[in-house]
């Protein structure tokens, strides 16, 4: 991922204020669902700003240069972009099932275990599809079949 991706992925989620249960309220609730909706459109929103200023961007900086260095150079630099945006389309589209997951009132839940993923954790990641425990062994899993 580029500096620039990395840089910008935290923030796209900043700028909201966590959210804070009143007693008694039950998980997940219309309004945890719709403060998740909520942070999730708003990134939704920035990665589509995104991809649309890399297109301008790649239109205005596109040249032909005479020199091969260059040109090589204005190639990777495309193709790193490129690979960035195609990650952010593949989050874009975990974002969009993430949305529906909270519209069916199915959202929270770890699809693993069935445990509540837990507020916090879906603040920071809030695609997390699974709970902390088993994320955990998913990757300890995953380790040890990629050794």
């Amino acid at each position: 991922m580029s500096t620039q991706a990395k840089q910008q992925q935290p923030s796209a989620l900043s700028g909201f204020t966590p959210y804070v249960e009143t007693k008694g309220e039950e998980y997940m609730s219309e309004s945890m669902r719709k403060h998740f909706s909520n942070i999730l459109k708003k990134w939704k929103q920035d990665l589509m700003q995104e991809v649309d200023r890399t297109v301008d961007h790649m239109k205005d900086e596109a040249a032909n240069f005479p020199d091969p260095a260059d040109r090589a150079s204005q190639e990777e630099e495309f193709a790193l972009e490129l690979r960035a945006r195609d990650r952010e389309r593949k989050l874009i589209k975990k974002i969009d099932k993430t949305l529906q997951l909270i519209e069916d009132e199915e959202y929270g839940w770890c699809e693993s275990c069935g445990v509540e993923i837990g507020i916090r954790r879906l603040e920071a990641r809030p695609t997390a599809d699974l709970c902390v425990d088993c994320k955990t062994l998913a990757e300890i899993k995953e380790k040890q079949v990629g050794k």
